[in-house]
């Protein structure tokens, strides 16, 4: 039996060791592909500092032109996971939030409230392309100026494996991790596609957040729990309730 793991590469490696030594076989199946966007710099804007909103945001940058520029300043990222990711690329000034866009956002606030950024500092956003939600919109109602980049896509992948629809019609999956409402979108639709929405469905879902959640309670799954904080240690935990929970 196996936990299959929707997350992104390269992330989902990250995901596969953690469950291994908490015991549990892995199927890895990304149902996003992360892709880096061009966008342009010209070179002179001056930022007082830079958001990161996934730790993809700093892949996306990492052969940009705007690199040397951004590494020097002062970053706020959404999680602890992003955060290393900033520091493994040379950013070393990092104030982090608790995993989720509203306290991003709060922190940025916190800190100009501080007085350790200025209070209408112009900040570099380093976004995904389909965001979801307006980070940039509610720091310009504060009086922010953002600048938002969109560096990287996530590209939904079309099918699972020929290992995976294997393992579904098995039976050999124990429970599925979802780690955004884009991927589990994209683990339903390639389902259907692939013939085993029946068996998807039924199994036991486990959710970074209550928002992801929602998408596959709206399909129909039945067995759906979210993670009580946005971190992958607090989903490890719902992944060992659920797991002794069910039968056999």
């Amino acid at each position: 039996m196996a936990i299959l793991v929707t997350r992104p590469a390269p992330d989902n490696e990250k995901t596969a060791a953690a469950l291994r030594a908490r015991g549990y076989g892995v199927l890895l199946s990304p149902m996003l592909r992360f892709e880096a966007a061009a966008f342009d710099d010209d070179g002179e804007t001056a930022f007082d500092a830079v958001i990161l909103s996934s730790a993809n945001a700093v892949r996306a940058i990492e052969h940009h032109p705007v690199r040397p520029r951004l590494i020097l300043l002062p970053v706020f990222a959404v999680g602890g996971y992003t955060a290393q990711v900033a520091r493994d690329a040379g950013f070393t000034n990092i104030t982090i939030a608790d995993g989720d866009a509203v306290s991003l956002r709060d922190r940025v606030i916190e800190s100009a409230t501080a007085g350790k950024l200025k209070k209408k500092a112009k900040l570099c956003y380093l976004a995904g392309a389909d965001l979801a939600r307006d980070l940039g919109g509610e720091l310009g109602a504060r009086g922010f100026t953002v600048v938002t980049r969109t560096a990287y896509r996530m590209i939904p992948v079309a099918g699972f494996s020929d290992a995976v629809s294997d393992a579904f019609r098995a039976g050999s999956i124990e429970a599925v991790l979802h780690y955004s409402r884009r991927s589990a979108r994209a683990y339903l639709d390639a389902a259907r596609a692939d013939g085993v929405e029946i068996s998807a469905l039924a199994l036991p879902q486990c959710c970074i957040s209550e928002t992801v959640a929602g998408v596959l309670r709206e399909a129909g799954a039945m067995q759906v729990a979210a993670a009580r904080t946005p971190d992958e240690n607090a989903i490890f935990d719902v992944v060992d309730r659920t797991v002794k929970a069910s039968p056999g």
